[in-house]
């Protein structure tokens, strides 16, 4: 399938890497190594998918231009508006076009995600009563440095996302109900630091994202009837770590199985396979994307009560 990237930052030139020949344009408003400043000039007849990889503010506008002309999408997330009636309209074109919109959350693909997933189904477990994760980097003076970045709800959608995300590929989360713990702006004038999670049912759910982590890391613990589960980083930060313990009754120590993966970060390779898997299909994401941003929405909504200036983008 013959690509163009849309937005040549870290993730377009990353995207451009994996894609290898399947590229036949750039585009860039700025970078002058780009084939073209605006998707639009592009000549239609040139690709069939593009990947989307401009900050938030731009994209809904390119990614309507790309449906309307049935041209499969991949973009960067998150993919946010103001209220859902942008992204469902989005829907309705990726629908009644039979045109791809899928919207990246390459965690999906890391191998221990795709191992606790499958333990998740067999039911094992039991019920499950908890769930925590902790995504942290330590990027919060590039952002703080950046004025298209540091602005709004800084870390939230950005960490927010790949969390709620990873919750909805685990589990039952359609109705949950999510209330904000503890934001900060510890350096930056936007939020640096997010402690969130669900008000009531089962399972719990504690969400904590940051950008002041100086080891980037990555944690989910799982706690259930019979025994838990845990991750300990992700492969691109590696080593990453993978247990099960199973729960000794009454009490005492579980047994437990680990494994420990040192490789690349194989999750873009696989996860673009994926995409053109699905536009064979016209299958879409979007309403991740719909149920992604209202959670954000709803967040954003109760924390205006002491920052009324806040906006999601």
């Amino acid at each position: 399938m013959r690509m163009v990237v849309v937005g040549l930052g870290i993730q377009g030139n990353k995207r451009k890497a994996v894609a290898g020949r399947d590229v036949v344009a750039t585009v860039d408003p700025i970078k002058p190594e780009a084939d073209y400043r605006d998707i639009r000039e592009v000549p239609l007849n040139l690709y069939e998918g593009a990947f989307v990889c401009t900050p938030d503010q731009p994209k809904i506008e390119i990614l309507r231009y790309l449906l309307e002309n049935q041209k499969h999408v991949l973009v960067e997330k998150p993919l946010l508006a103001r209220d859902n009636t942008e992204l469902q309209v989005l829907l309705n074109l990726s629908r009644s076009n039979h045109t791809t919109c899928y919207t990246a959350y390459n965690h999906r693909f890391e191998p221990h995600i795709v191992n606790l997933k499958n333990l998740l189904d067999t039911g094992d477990l039991g019920k499950v009563y908890m769930v925590r994760l902790f995504y942290g980097n330590g990027t919060a003076r590039d952002v703080r440095n950046s004025d298209w970045r540091d602005r709004g709800t800084g870390v939230l959608p950005d960490l927010a996302s790949h969390m709620l995300d990873m919750l909805r590929f685990l589990f039952n989360v359609e109705d949950t109900h999510f209330v904000p713990w503890s934001f900060n702006c510890f350096e930056n004038r936007s939020f640096d630091h997010f402690i969130f999670g669900s008000a009531g049912g089962y399972p719990m759910f504690s969400l904590e994202g940051t950008l002041l982590s100086w080891r980037n890391n990555f944690m989910a613990d799982v706690y259930a009837e019979y025994g838990s589960a845990h991750i300990q980083s992700l492969c691109k930060w590696g080593p990453s770590v993978y247990s099960v313990r199973k729960r000794v009754l009454p009490s005492g120590k579980p047994d437990t199985h680990s494994v420990t993966l040192e490789e690349s970060d194989p999750t873009w390779a696989l996860e673009y396979q994926y995409f053109k898997q699905i536009c064979e299909k016209g299958e879409t994401n979007l309403q991740n994307d719909i149920w992604v941003n209202t959670v954000l929405l709803g967040l954003v909504d109760q924390l205006r009560k002491n920052r009324p200036d806040l906006d999601i983008i």
